[in-house]
């Protein structure tokens, strides 16, 4: 018998996850508060559930798309959560980026309860509608065997990366390596105005040569270092205290990489923005 597929957190990333895996054929069976997403994904055949709870009892896999630690937690835990009421043979997703310290808490209080995969993702909303929204797997080999065939209906590249945990602490990882490299784009900008060099050239020259990044990229396409911090920098703070916190929690110091998102032109510290402000 396929599995029936659950899914809780339908937002902007949630929704076209939704819309791929039931254009895979999959029995989709979904909780959204808000009544417009309820009434566009029903429309495409999703099966509407009533609650957290009731779509957690009939998952076979469970896939949370939330935006913070928080909102995963509260939707985890409590007799009406998702943990407490979905089968002890499912499996669930989490595609929320946050700590590996939740996520082994949430497993702690529920010792009984589903398998949990971390499965922190990499892209946008047109990535996922493309199908190539890039996806790590953190857990049990065995699992992610029958993981893996569903997420690729909206995921390629989806990679491994070991046991529970490993995919976060990669992706805090791979953010907090982002955020550096904007710190160090928006520099080179600064420095390219003490050099008398138009922003509009500089940009365009180095995404060309080698001191390209994605960063840099990211920061021409929407038009500058303050286009750039107003549309991305509330995303970045948030990945950043999330690494933050993870780093508190393993005990490891960010070092360097720490320095520069700290210390660069672009507010991404609670403690730069009080400076700045």
């Amino acid at each position: 018998m396929p599995e029936v597929i659950g899914f809780l957190g339908a937002g902007q990333m949630g929704e076209p996850m939704v819309r791929r895996l039931l254009a895979a054929g999959y029995d989709v069976r979904l909780y959204a508060r808000r009544e417009e997403v309820r009434m566009r994904l029903g429309s495409v055949g999703a099966y509407l559930a009533d609650s957290v709870a009731d779509v957690a009892r009939q998952a076979d896999i469970l896939f949370v798309c939330l935006f913070s630690d928080a909102q995963l937690v509260d939707l985890a835990g409590g007799p009406d959560g998702f943990m407490e009421n979905a089968k002890e043979t499912s499996i669930v997703v989490s595609h929320t980026t946050g700590t590996v310290g939740t996520l082994a808490k949430i497993r702690a209080d529920h010792p009984d309860g589903p398998t949990l995969v971390d499965a922190p993702v990499s892209g946008s909303a047109d990535d996922i509608a493309a199908g190539t929204l890039t996806v790590l797997l953190g857990g049990e080999a065995n699992v992610l065997d029958r993981v893996e065939p569903v997420v690729s209906a909206y995921a390629d590249p989806v990679i491994r990366t070991g046991g529970l945990g490993t995919a976060l602490n990669l992706k805090l990882v791979n953010n907090i390596l982002f955020a550096a490299n904007a710190q160090l784009a928006a520099a080179a900008v600064e420095l390219g105005d003490r050099l008398g060099i138009g922003r509009n050239e500089l940009l365009d020259a180095v995404s060309l040569s080698s001191g390209r990044s994605h960063a840099l990229a990211s920061i021409r396409k929407i038009g500058g270092v303050e286009a750039f911090s107003e549309v991305a920098s509330p995303f970045l703070r948030k990945d950043v205290a999330a690494c933050d916190a993870a780093a508190a929690d393993a005990g490891v110091d960010l070092g360097w990489i720490g320095s520069v998102v700290a210390e660069g032109p672009i507010a991404l510290t609670s403690e730069k923005r009080r400076a700045d402000g």
